[in-house]
């Protein structure tokens, strides 16, 4: 069951992407629908743990939630909604997986913690593997949209990477309540700031948000994006531990070019691919010493690891 869940788990993390592009195309106001995802998903998972007791109701009004909603899901998502309008899917999951670069980065020059010498290697290795990715499609196509979408979305890297260290500190304070119903929280909250935004700065046209693959994309986003995916890896880390659901980083970045070379037609050069690759060689080892002291632990990986629950959204 625990390799299932995590091919399954990949896969839908994977197609994400793709489907936020096909909601975006099909002329769904970006950020709108964003807002409504995740404040759907996120009041229905939140509903479902409250019924389950896996929630306190109190939890709704901790001004933790209300920031880390802001990083981990007003911060990321409305760049990346908004950068997919000029970048496609599967550059955006690969930018979007340089989570744990920005978490290393922020740790040495904001708290001044020490890195190993593979992980500083791993900052470098990402570093130049981004830079591989946006300099050949800039010099070709001459788009500053497409150069400013890939930067937005790396900057929403920022904000997750600072949402991210901030939950660790969090969810040790709320243990009265279950890991699944902190992330619906949060993306609830973030989800109304994402709202709030698309009344500032869109105008929302009813007739894109009901076109069929608008529609489509919304639903599979809510149910299967941020409903399923994050429930199983968050099941994940209990059966596990934090570290083995989070190798998604390695595997959905290239089910998302894949998917949107073959069904979406989406361009992907040589230079886009040692990019990727360049990129990935980065993440691991960036990740190698927190890899290595999992795999090196006396009790073996699918061993029932909930003792080690920490908070890490995809």
């Amino acid at each position: 069951m625990i390799l299932i869940g995590y091919v399954l788990m990949c896969l839908i993390f994977g197609t994400t992407f793709l489907a936020i592009k096909v909601g975006i195309d099909a002329g769904a106001p970006p950020l709108f629908s964003a807002g409504l995802r995740f404040f759907l998903a996120g009041l229905i998972l939140f509903l479902w743990m409250a019924w389950k007791k896996g929630a306190e109701w109190s939890l709704l009004l901790k001004k933790e939630m209300v920031f880390t909603g802001m990083c981990l899901t007003f911060g990321t998502f409305s760049t990346l909604y908004w950068g997919e309008q000029y970048v496609t899917s599967g550059i955006a999951a690969v930018l979007s997986a340089t989570g744990p670069i920005m978490i290393l980065l922020l740790q040495i020059l904001v708290l001044r913690k020490q890195a190993s010498m593979k992980s500083i290697m791993g900052c470098i290795i990402g570093f130049i593997g981004v830079v591989i990715l946006l300099l050949p499609n800039v010099s070709v196509h001459i788009s500053m949209l497409w150069m400013l979408g890939c930067i937005v979305i790396l900057i929403g890297e920022i904000s997750y990477s600072m949402g991210a260290l901030y939950s660790k500190h969090v969810i040790p304070r709320f243990s009265n309540n279950s890991s699944i119903a902190l992330n619906a929280a949060q993306m609830m909250y973030g989800g109304i700031l994402l709202l709030i935004l698309s009344m500032i700065t869109e105008r929302v046209h009813m007739e894109g948000m009901l076109k069929l693959h608008a529609i489509f994309s919304l639903l599979y986003l809510i149910v299967f994006g941020s409903m399923l995916g994050h429930s199983l890896f968050y099941w994940l880390v209990a059966k596990t531990n934090p570290v083995f659901p989070s190798t998604w980083l390695y595997i959905s970045p290239l089910i998302a070019m894949g998917l949107g070379f073959f069904l979406y037609h989406e361009a992907v050069s040589w230079a886009s691919l040692l990019g990727v690759f360049v990129i990935l060689i980065g993440i691991i080892l960036v990740n190698m010493d927190t890899l290595q002291q999992f795999i090196h632990r006396t009790d073996p990986i699918f061993k029932n690891g909930g003792k080690h629950l920490k908070n890490q959204n995809p």
